[in-house]
């Protein structure tokens, strides 16, 4: 039974012994490795908690639904 777990026991030594002689490749390891895992949870795990998309921004200047009246006296003379 104990050479079940044998590959488990010598990988965590392998990331152990990692950490300690090169953290920052073992770090960017572990936040690469987590970057699709947040991808997939973080949307459900919003959707879930009530998190609503923001009303779209306009992007046009609304006009009045009336006739235009011309502008006067602002003439350059």
């Amino acid at each position: 039974m104990a050479s079940l777990f044998l590959p488990f026991r010598s990988t965590y030594r392998y990331i152990q012994r990692q950490a300690h002689e090169s953290p920052v490749i073992l770090w960017s390891c572990v936040l690469g490795f987590s970057g699709p895992v947040l991808a997939v949870s973080v949307p459900a795990v919003r959707a879930r908690l009530g998190w609503r998309p923001s009303p779209e921004i306009p992007t046009t200047y609304p006009l009045p639904q009336r006739a235009r009246q011309s502008v006067q006296g602002y003439e350059d003379e």
